[in-house]
């Protein structure tokens, strides 16, 4: 069954270009992972700096792998450093 993983990220004005360019690594390494369907990232319109990305995957044994892939994690490590807070995460099934 697909499962949604939503990911919040919130950046200062002065940081979003270098959040950008890790955002853009860490996409081209999940567009290669098994079980990646797709994902899409939003702007939140009435803060500035909050992004969303929903991201939705074959089953939750797929984001796992990805969740604990060392090439995620040093990726993430540099982003939550950059926004000097950790990435929050929520996941979501189908009922």
């Amino acid at each position: 069954m697909a499962v949604k993983v939503l990911i919040k990220r919130r950046v200062s004005a002065e940081k979003n270009k270098e959040l950008d360019i890790l955002l853009r690594q860490l996409r081209a390494h999940t567009l290669n992972q098994k079980g990646y369907i797709s994902g899409e990232t939003f702007a939140r319109m009435d803060q500035e700096g909050t992004n969303l990305v929903i991201s939705t995957w074959q089953t939750l044994d797929d984001w796992r792998n990805w969740w604990f892939s060392p090439e995620r994690k040093v990726l993430q490590d540099q982003i939550d450093a950059l926004l000097g807070a950790p990435t929050e995460y929520e996941v979501f099934e189908n009922v």
